[in-house]
């Protein structure tokens, strides 16, 4: 009986030994590559350069064709101002960041509008800002200011804030102003 136990013991052990052979181990195992993981941290900036207020005044003098940089200067904030209260969320805080900050500044400290205007009341309400400005000033002064803006900020971004306003504003911004069939 003893002989059989040792025998079986022996028998056991090189079973054990068989199947520890043929199990891989970790080192037998493939080395992978790392995983890249996500970092909850917040993403850098991105490095783009913002425009600077003389630019976007340069920009609306031209388009506006202003004697001096002092008036687009003048006309860009009462429209900016005005602008402000009637872009709102994203489109808001995207408009600013592209903007110079100055212009930034005169869009986000805007409180919004509980009523958007129509882009007529839109010219009417800057007329009123302007020192001897007609509706048809008023009307150019507007549209050189929001004219100027898309060479600052993408396609994308001024449809998001077309889509947000009362129709109108297109002819405002240089666009045509497109209408739907019925």
């Amino acid at each position: 009986m003893t002989a059989t136990r040792a025998q079986n013991a022996k028998t056991t052990r090189s079973t054990e030994n068989t199947m520890t052979a043929a199990a891989p181990s970790a080192l037998d195992a493939p080395v992978l590559p790392p995983v890249p993981t996500t970092s909850l941290a917040p993403a850098a900036p991105a490095t783009t350069t913002r425009p600077t207020w003389d630019r976007l005044v340069e920009a609306v003098r031209d388009s506006g064709q202003y004697a001096t940089d002092e008036k687009a200067a003048h006309v860009t904030r009462i429209v900016l101002a005005a602008l402000g209260g009637h872009v709102v969320g994203d489109e808001r805080v995207e408009l600013a960041q592209r903007l110079p900050e100055e212009a930034a500044r005169l869009i986000a400290s805007q409180i919004p509008v509980n009523r958007p205007l129509t882009a007529a009341q839109f010219v009417d309400r800057v007329a009123t800002r302007i020192e001897g400005a007609t509706p048809a000033t008023a009307r150019w002064d507007v549209s050189s200011v929001l004219s100027a803006l898309p060479h600052f900020v993408d396609d994308t971004l001024i449809d998001r804030v077309l889509a947000e306003l009362p129709s109108g504003y297109a002819l405002l911004f240089g666009r045509p102003q497109l209408i739907q069939a019925s």
